[in-house]
């Protein structure tokens, strides 16, 4: 691997950010930032420690005593400054998320990086509209804030994530430390900068970087954390909830997913497939609601093949940097030798190979790109239970629409899901038997103001909207209160 770094992208690589103030880690140690595009290392970032987590959640809870205390309108208009900072750093923010974790220019700057500024927007509008205290009779209920929140979130839409936590729980009056994935942290700083740039106050943000095994156990350890919001696979969802049981601390998680997506007999099969096999693929596949399970009647499994062939063949695969290109690479060695040891796996077990396969696409031999893959199988089958995050479709036949509801809900996963019918009526019957937190009905778009989360070991709790910031609150009741 060529590791000649280049000048790195972002400032701040070096320091965290804590108590309002950039400040040197306490016992740093470093890792490099890979570009996983070239295998090529771009930045080098400091880790932190157990020590630096203590600081910052000392800043953090020093800082609630006051952040708790302000008003709606105090807090609507601090994230009124964050959006529009925010939105003047897109550029950054876009080229931080496709130097560290290989999204193609054109889905940075349409997507990933939009899609932070989008939770901040709809977060805002449902703080406007929030009622944080209710009469029952003689008694008000009042919501306030948890407390200190330790907040963990993952590389592949990092953003995305990072804004559906802090944007509520900034929301509801909660001071907080945020720990980014160690494998994409570049794009973490410049969000960091946005909220020192919009005034958070001193101690409400916090921004230390680390490991899981290091700072993500320290932040879930820690007696003065109130709350955990974790996004990652659900291996390490486990590990963070049973650490965090020690102090009782609430922890809300959005984990792994296997998302079904049911094409019904009356559907139009080829229309489908065109409309959501491109979805599917986006992101090279690291999209934790993608729709890699393909349910088709049994009898048309060889034609929904053929359409998923031609979709699959179609995309480019390539360079970032390249504003034609469909996907970009994988975003690590490790995630790049996972992906194909369940293509190696389902080859062996007996799955039908459609199209792509083991190995680079043809004329790349840098980069951890996957080629474009596509599996006929059954449900019972590794490649159809597992979550592969990588871009590879699995396309199952059933019999009949019971038998289709029955294969869907046959997952340890229970994320997201998508059923399609000829009579809208049919999909809902459907969509409300599929045991999911989602399920986009007939193509239906996610709408940034409903509930995101899942079922199962999916995860529990929800994001976005008025749903996500009641994730921090407490309810108190307030007996006799007659005001």
């Amino acid at each position: 691997m060529d590791t000649a770094q280049a000048a790195p992208i972002v400032g701040h690589t070096h320091e965290f950010y804590i108590d309002g103030a950039w400040s040197t880690p306490l016992a740093p140690t470093e890792i490099d930032v890979i570009n996983p595009a070239t295998e090529r290392t771009v930045a080098t970032v400091a880790l932190g420690s157990a020590a630096d987590v203590d600081a910052a959640v000392v800043a953090a809870k020093r800082a609630f005593t006051t952040f708790s205390e302000t008003t709606r309108e105090e807090r609507v208009a601090l994230l009124e400054r964050i959006v529009e900072v925010y939105e003047s750093r897109i550029p950054d923010i876009a080229a931080a998320v496709t130097a560290e974790m290989g999204a193609p220019v054109t889905l940075a700057t349409t997507k990933q990086a939009p899609a932070g500024l989008g939770h901040l927007k709809t977060t805002l509008a449902a703080l406007r509209d929030f009622e944080f205290e209710e009469s029952l009779a003689k008694t008000t209920v009042r919501l306030e804030p948890v407390g200190v929140c330790g907040l963990i979130t993952p590389w592949n839409w990092p953003l995305n994530q990072i804004c559906l936590k802090v944007g509520p729980a900034l929301a509801a009056g909660c001071t907080m430390v945020l720990k980014p994935s160690e494998v994409a942290p570049l794009s973490a700083i410049v969000f960091a900068e946005v909220l020192a740039e919009a005034g958070v106050p001193a101690g409400v943000f916090n921004l230390v970087q680390g490991d899981g095994p290091t700072v993500g156990v320290a932040l879930a350890e820690h007696p003065d954390v109130d709350m955990i919001s974790f996004t990652g696979s659900t291996r390490a969802g486990i590990d963070v909830a049973q650490r965090a049981a020690t102090t009782i601390k609430r922890v809300a998680q959005e984990l792994g997913g296997k998302s079904a997506n049911i094409v019904l007999d009356d559907a139009d099969l080829e229309a489908v497939l065109n409309r959501d096999i491109p979805k599917m693929f986006a992101n090279s596949g690291q999209s934790c609601n993608a729709g890699t399970r393909i349910l088709v009647p049994r009898d048309r499994l060889d034609e929904a093949a053929q359409i998923a062939k031609k979709q699959a063949d179609s995309l480019t695969v390539g360079s970032p940097e390249d504003d034609t290109t469909d996907l970009g690479p994988l975003v690590s060695q490790a995630q790049f030798d996972k992906v194909q040891r369940l293509i190696d796996g389902a080859i062996a077990e007996g799955a039908t190979l459609v199209t792509g396969g083991l190995g680079r696409p043809e004329g790349l031999e840098a980069g951890y790109y996957v080629r474009p893959t596509v599996f006929t199988a059954t449900n019972d089958m590794e490649i159809a239970q597992e979550e592969i995050f990588g871009p590879v479709l699995t396309l199952i036949g059933y019999d009949d629409e019971d038998e289709a509801v029955r294969i869907a809900n046959d997952s340890p996963y229970g994320l997201s899901g998508m059923v399609s019918s000829g009579d809208l009526d049919r999909a809902r019957t459907v969509a409300r038997r599929m045991r999911t937190g989602m399920v986009h009905v007939n193509g239906g778009s996610t709408n940034a103001a409903a509930p995101f989360g899942g079922y199962k070991k999916s995860g529990n709790g929800r994001e976005a909207g008025a749903h996500g910031i009641k994730e921090y609150l407490e309810a108190k009741s307030l007996f006799g209160d007659l005001a």
